[in-house]
C-alpha cells in the first residue's frame, strides 16, 4: 500500500448527476451545451428504450452492443459514428455500452486506431462530448477512463487509459436499473465490490481511494442481498449504484489485480458475462492474497457482513457463502467451460502482467490453474 503522501490523481466527470429522476436532467444539459447531432451507443434492450433519455435534436442509435465486445464490434459503430459525425456521444447500457462509447468519442476523425491507443495515455484528444447512463450497478464505467476491447485474434482485452475518455457528464439514476432481472443483479453486484476489494487490498492501494473502496463494499454487502430478493427495492438499488460508482472510481488511479486477471478468459474465451465470472473467481482471489493483506481481507468480510477472517479457508468459505446465497452459479462446469481449456486458460490469465503486477501476492500460473481446477 502506498503512504498516505504519494502522488495520486483523480479524475472524474464534470457533472455527476446521481439518484432517483436524475435521467430527466440529460435533455437539458444537452440543449444547453448545444448539441444536436447525437449518437446513442446501446444493446438492443436499451436501444429500445432510448426515448427515455429525451435527447434533442437528430439522434442516431447503434443498438447491437454485444456483452464482452470485440473488435468488430467496435469497428461496426466506428463507421457509423464516420457517417453520423455526432457532436454528442452517450453511452447507454452496461459497462459495455458505456467503454464502447468512450472509444466512439475519441477516434473518429483522429487519425488513430483502437491498437494506436492501447495502453495508457495514448489518445490525442476528443473533439465531442459525452456522456454516460448506467443501466446496471456492476462496472462503473461512467465514472472511468478506461476502455475494454477483446481482440478476437489473440483472445485478450486490449485495454485503453485516457483522460479524454472522461465524461462531460455521468448520469446515474437507479430507477434504470430496476429491471435486471435477479441474476444478473446479483453477478454486477458483485464485480463492483470486486472493484473495490481489489482495489483496496491492491500493491497500489492509497487512503484516498481506500475510503471509496470499502464504503463500496459496505454498500454491495447491505444492499445487494436486498436488490436480488426484491428488484423493486429503490433504496437498496440506489445503494447498488453508488457501489458501482465508487467501484469506477477505484479503477483509474489504482486498478484491479488477480481476480480480474484470471476472470477474464472466462469472457474472453467462452463469453460468460464479466460479473457472472468475477464473481465466480472472487472467493479464490481474495483468499490466497489473504496471508499478504491480513487486516483488509477481514474489513472486506467484515463490510459484507461476515466473520472477519484472515486464515485462507475461512475466508474463501465466507466470500464464496456470499456469492452463493446470491445465487450466482460458482462452477465452471456449469457455465459449459471445458476441463481441456483450463490450462491455457492459465497461460492467458498469467500474461495479463497490467493487472497481476498489481496484486498484493505473486500469483504463480500453476496457483490460477489449480484456483480453476477448485472452480470447475
Amino acid at each position: 500500500m502506498n503512504p498516505i503522501n504519494s502522488p495520486i490523481e483523480l479524475l472524474r466527470p464534470a457533472r455527476i448527476e446521481f439518484g432517483s429522476g436524475t435521467l430527466a436532467q440529460l435533455g437539458p444539459w444537452a440543449r444547453e451545451k448545444g448539441l444536436h447531432r447525437i449518437l446513442v451507443v446501446a444493446d438492443a434492450f436499451n436501444a429500445a428504450r432510448v426515448d427515455l433519455l429525451g435527447l434533442p435534436g437528430e439522434v442516431t442509435v447503434f443498438g447491437e452492443v454485444k456483452p464482452e465486445p470485440d473488435l468488430p464490434n467496435l469497428e461496426k459503430v466506428l463507421a457509423l459514428a464516420e457517417r453520423v459525425q455526432p457532436d454528442l456521444v452517450v453511452g447507454f447500457g452496461g459497462g459495455s455500452a458505456m467503454d464502447l462509447a468512450k472509444l466512439v468519442a475519441v477516434l473518429p476523425g483522429s487519425g488513430q486506431t483502437l491498437h494506436d491507443v492501447v495502453g495508457p495515455e495514448k489518445v490525442k484528444g476528443r473533439r465531442v462530448a459525452l456522456a454516460q447512463v448506467p443501466t446496471t450497478a456492476g462496472t462503473g464505467s461512467e465514472g472511468g477512463t478506461r476502455s475494454l476491447v477483446t481482440d478476437p485474434a489473440t483472445q485478450n482485452k486490449l485495454a485503453v487509459q485516457s483522460r479524454h475518455m472522461l465524461a462531460d457528464i455521468a448520469v446515474v439514476d437507479p430507477d434504470l436499473t430496476m429491471t435486471v432481472p435477479p441474476a444478473v443483479t446479483a453477478a454486477t453486484g458483485v464485480d463492483a465490490m470486486a472493484h473495490c476489494a481489489e482495489a483496496f487490498t491492491s500493491r497500489k492501494a492509497h487512503p484516498i481511494i481506500d475510503l471509496y473502496a470499502l464504503e463500496g463494499i459496505r454498500l454491495v454487502g447491505r444492499y445487494l442481498p436486498r436488490a436480488v430478493a426484491d428488484g423493486s427495492d429503490k433504496e437498496a438499488r440506489a445503494g447498488l449504484a453508488l457501489a458501482s460508482m465508487y467501484g469506477g472510481f477505484c479503477l483509474g488511479p489504482v486498478n484491479t489485480t488477480a481476480g480480474h486477471a484470471v476472470a477474464y478468459p472466462l469472457g474472453t474465451r467462452h463469453h460468460i458475462a464479466h460479473g457472472l465470472a468475477c464473481a465466480l473467481i472472487f472467493p479464490h482471489t481474495l483468499a490466497f492474497n489473504a496471508p499478504a493483506v491480513a487486516e483488509k481481507t477481514a474489513l472486506v468480510l467484515e463490510a459484507l457482513g461476515a466473520r472477519p477472517a484472515t486464515e485462507e479457508a475461512a475466508v474463501f468459505d465466507a466470500a464464496y457463502g456470499f456469492c452463493e446465497r446470491l445465487g450466482v452459479e460458482m462452477r465452471l462446469s456449469a457455465l459449459n467451460v471445458p476441463e481441456d481449456d483450463l490450462a491455457i486458460m492459465a497461460d492467458e490469465a498469467h500474461a495479463i502482467r497490467r493487472l497481476l503486477d498489481n496484486n498484493p501476492r505473486e500469483l504463480g500460473r500453476d496457483r490460477i490453474l489449480a484456483m480453476y481446477r477448485a472452480a470447475y
